[in-house]
């Protein structure tokens, strides 16, 4: 003798995908940090930050000109001129990389000595 099965919607479950957010931007059901506030445990920040984009210290021409807000093309000239810095990286055949990358330390000294 089989036995039939029958299922009753008991709650009514979520639709599948992605879950809709409120007004405020925020999903319901979630929390931030394992339900800790933006300070962390006793007023300390967190060790890792979820929304702090990780720069690297070396930059290429498009993120160099895009670090400084100007065009690609004055990078080049600024490079070409001597006041841009470039880090030269060597390879182990005594060569180098023929690729432009500027260190962000240098650019931010170049900054402020730019200032009136």
């Amino acid at each position: 003798m089989t036995e039939e099965r029958v299922f009753l919607p008991s709650a009514r479950r979520p639709r599948p995908g992605r879950p809709r957010k409120a007004d405020n931007g925020h999903v319901p059901g979630t929390s931030h940090a394992g339900g800790l506030d933006d300070s962390g445990r006793n007023g300390r920040p967190l060790a890792c930050e979820a929304n702090a984009p990780l720069l690297p210290r070396l930059l290429d021409v498009h993120r160099t000109a895009e670090y400084l807000s100007m065009p690609e093309s004055s990078v080049y000239d600024l490079a070409a001129r001597g006041v841009l810095p470039r880090v030269r990286v060597p390879l182990p055949d005594g060569q180098e990389i023929r690729r432009l990358y500027f260190d962000k330390s240098d650019l931010d000294r170049l900054i402020d000595s730019w200032k009136e």
